[in-house]
């Protein structure tokens, strides 16, 4: 399997446990959430589906709406299939989640997960970010030892060029920089909440709401406000 394969098949388990859709809708769903699958189409989604379908982690449903499957049969058309998660793909996706390998920290690859961080443990969260801002890091440090050496045979676009090539990946670990605090603090904010004294049922860092609060795998601990701006996008070609 390739590794593009292997983000797509993550990406639709991921969006299946939302909830079933239809090709239609998954292929929606892919193109506008997930930007790194802004070219891509049903040929390449439909051999996706029919494998995870395969391996038991999608079954195949009829349209739930009687006028649709009546309207299709009048048409001579088939009827739109739905897709649904089973408990083995729910497993499946909840295993690959938990990965913080290398292959998390590309470009492709890194912008997939973060589109279902809400969904991830903090501690998984923390070693993406961190192994994402290392890979970015050495990225950077190679190009300014390239731009360097080659500073005075560039033309004038040229240089251009790479020093915004340098900038996007500046920006990007500006940005995990921001996330990664933010995430410490969280953990830190709950940890302080845990270990409080219970309260007397009033609302406070010691009280069972938020106690059950605390207890929400995916929570984001509060993500930084950047007031409108707009953040990198972690799959922006300059950025590679």
């Amino acid at each position: 399997m390739s590794r593009r394969s292997g983000i797509l098949e993550f990406a639709v388990l991921g969006l299946l446990r939302e909830a079933p859709m239809h090709g239609y809708e998954l292929r929606k769903r892919l193109n506008t959430s997930l930007g790194i699958f802004r070219a891509f189409s049903y040929g390449t989604l439909y051999p996706c589906l029919k494998t995870l379908v395969a391996n038991g982690w999608l079954i195949e449903e009829p349209g739930s709406a009687p006028e649709d499957a009546l309207a299709a049969s009048l048409a001579g058309r088939r009827a739109k299939i739905v897709y649904r998660l089973t408990a083995e793909g729910k497993e499946h996706f909840e295993e690959l989640l938990s990965h913080t390998g290398p292959d998390s920290w590309e470009d492709e690859h890194f912008a997939a997960r973060f589109a279902f961080f809400g969904q991830t443990e903090r501690e998984v969260r923390m070693r993406v970010l961190e192994g994402r801002r290392s890979r970015l890091e050495e990225r950077l440090e190679k190009m300014r030892a390239s731009l360097a050496r080659t500073r005075e045979r560039l033309d004038d676009y040229t240089l251009e060029l790479q020093r915004h090539g340098m900038e996007s990946v500046e920006r990007e670990v500006r940005w995990l920089n921001e996330l990664i605090e933010s995430e410490r603090a969280g953990r830190a904010q709950r940890r302080s909440g845990t270990d409080a004294p219970q309260g007397d049922g009033t609302s406070g860092p010691g009280t069972e709401g938020s106690a059950q609060q605390d207890n929400t795998s995916g929570e984001t601990g509060g993500l930084p406000r950047h007031g409108g701006s707009t953040r990198p996008d972690p799959s922006d070609d300059t950025a590679k």
